[in-house]
């Protein structure tokens, strides 16, 4: 029964299909070599023979730098070249085919310590800048180790960058454009002449800001934390930046220059973005704990300072004896600008927050407790989240806890209706028809309870969109509604309000209509209707005139055009009667 759907499975592959597979790379289903083992490891013939295993599991690519001992051998075992006889092993970029033609697909299958004899075919055992004995037709083998590598990116993808990984950093990073790196740095000309050089402390600097030259940040971009390398500039990304570093004393630099520039990523401060329009920064100082954050709706305690740019302290808590800060996120408790920063906050983290006037005071001056602020001000917190407590989620709960909780999110949201907060009333809804989805199943007692609650929260969460003008989403928030209650009048009056906003005239009189025809009283949907019959007419005065536009321009032209045909027909006698005058 096996060899049957093994022959099947057979049958399915073409004889001319090919392998996917990358130049010189084992192909992945295949198992590790074994010591002594050998394998064809590509469609050319190249075949390999481990003869001693390697360390970890990465291996170079094609650009890197690789350092390598290696041995040549005929067909018939004569050494053709070896490096061991020179006592040094040989530097060269993979990919150029420095030994032998074929040999670099190999390489780039080996780890570091790795030992390997590899078997070329004759059509690529040619090549080699140091093995003359090498004939064009010769089966030729290559011993190799693997002593190391450097990993060579090219940072720009055209040359003008090429950065040499000589020892490589944790795995947090690369920084942001944001973000505040501290780096180390020695700058030399080609001649080895030094031109710059930090101390020995580093110096730090915003991505976004640039340092030295235009190179650096581009490079400091692919870079890790601890990560040093070595990068080779070509003059279109070597220019200094005078003004940024007039103060540091560098010296003139030809335009010209190449620059080589040994570099180290010490650490960086990652900055979150946390509005998405740098209205409000979070600096991480101190990274907090786990992966938890203080979402909207949980109870947090913080200490913090509030100062302005100048440095005035205006406000601090958690310090010298006073208490903590304890408040609820999302509830409008302390500014907007650190109420959104601490939802994402881990428990232990330690932040500078950068809060924009938009996002803090906004144009009014506001006493706080150590000092006023004035007017549009930029206000700098530092926070230090010490705890806070989540807020349940529905999946945590059972039913009738469910049930509770969107009572009260209803309520809530309730309330900041009535209070103008038509945003954060949104959000409660939303919160409140999260509890009791459509998916949960409930008891008949609770269903009705449900169905009542989730339509009244679609019905008031279209109201609040209204308000926002985000007539879509109250489209959408009605027709659900009406999916469940047909003849709801309030939702077909307010997705009728929302549909002669976005000038849907037709189908807000379809939803009126059918309103007055469930309740041909209603005082509301009667006053829209008139409303719609203006907007009706204002819209069928503006088609009029648009077609009265178009029929008037199309009269025109072909006024135009019987003009012309009926110059060109008197034209054309014209010819023929002169035709006939010249033949008399």
């Amino acid at each position: 029964m096996v060899e049957f759907s093994m022959a099947n499975a057979q049958a399915f592959i073409d004889e001319d299909d090919e392998l996917d597979e990358e130049p010189g790379e084992e192909i992945e289903s295949a198992p590790p070599l074994n010591v002594g083992e050998e394998r064809e490891i590509n469609s050319n013939g190249l075949k390999k023979k481990l003869l001693k295993h390697g360390q970890g599991w990465e291996t170079p690519e094609f650009g890197d730098e690789v350092t390598v001992h290696y041995v040549g051998i005929l067909h018939d075992g004569t050494k053709s070249v070896s490096t061991r006889d020179k006592g040094e092993p040989v530097t060269f970029k993979l990919g150029q085919e420095k030994v032998a033609a074929g040999l670099d697909r190999g390489i780039v299958t080996m780890r570091k310590g790795e030992g390997a004899l590899f078997t070329l075919p004759s059509e690529t055992a040619f090549g080699s800048s140091d093995s003359d004995v090498v004939s064009l037709n010769s089966v030729v083998q290559f011993e190799v180790e693997l002593v190391s590598w450097i990993t060579v990116v090219d940072v720009c993808k055209d040359g003008g960058i090429i950065k040499k990984i000589l020892e490589k950093g944790e795995m947090i990073g690369p920084p942001g454009d944001l973000d505040e790196v501290l780096v180390r740095y020695v700058v030399r000309v080609l001649d080895g002449i030094t031109v710059a050089k930090t101390s020995e402390h580093g110096v730090e600097f915003y991505v976004k800001d640039g340092h030295f030259c235009q190179a650096l940040p581009k490079a400091i971009k692919t870079m890790r934390k601890g990560e040093k390398v070595n990068l080779l500039i070509q003059p279109q990304y070597a220019s200094v930046d005078r003004d940024k570093d007039s103060e540091s004393g560098v010296p003139s630099i030809p335009p010209s220059s190449i620059l080589s520039i040994d570099l180290e990523l010490v650490s960086f401060k990652p900055i979150i973005n946390v509005t998405g329009d740098l209205g409000v920064l979070k600096k991480i100082l101190k990274e907090g704990e786990g992966t938890l954050t203080a979402d909207e709706g949980a109870a947090v305690t913080i200490r913090y300072t509030a100062k302005l740019v100048d440095g005035t302290l205006l406000e601090k808590r958690g310090f010298d004896g006073e208490d903590a800060l304890k408040f609820i996120t999302d509830e409008e408790q302390v500014v907007a600008g650190l109420d959104q920063a601490v939802t994402t906050m881990k428990k232990g983290e330690h932040a500078i927050v950068t809060v924009k006037p938009d996002y803090g005071f906004g144009n009014t001056e506001v006493k706080r407790d150590l000092a006023m602020v004035p007017p549009c001000s930029t206000i700098i917190f530092e926070v230090e989240m010490l705890e806070f407590t989540k807020e349940k989620d529905p999946r945590e709960m059972n039913k009738h806890e469910r049930i509770q909780m969107a009572q009260r999110k209803k309520e809530e949201g309730n309330l900041l209706f009535k209070n103008g907060k038509y945003q954060r009333a949104m959000k409660k809804y939303e919160k409140a028809t999260d509890c009791i989805n459509e998916d949960e199943h409930f008891e008949d007692d609770d269903q009705k309870i449900v169905k009542s609650l989730r339509v009244s929260c679609w019905l008031n969460g279209a109201a609040a969109c209204l308000k926002r003008n985000y007539f879509q989403e109250a489209i959408k928030q009605c027709s659900k509604v009406l999916e469940v209650e047909s003849c709801n009048v309030k939702a077909l009056y307010r997705r009728a309000q929302a549909f002669m906003e976005t000038a849907d005239l037709h189908l807000a009189e379809l939803d009126i209509k059918k309103a007055l025809e469930i309740d041909p009283q209603n005082r509301e949907v009667k006053l829209i209707q008139k409303n719609l019959k203006q907007l009706q007419a204002e819209s069928n005065k503006r088609d009029a005139k648009l077609y009265t536009t178009m029929f008037a321009r199309l009269s025109n032209e072909n006024s135009s055009a019987a003009k012309r045909l009926k110059v060109e027909e008197t034209e054309s006698k014209n010819e023929e009667n002169v035709g006939e005058i010249n033949m008399r």
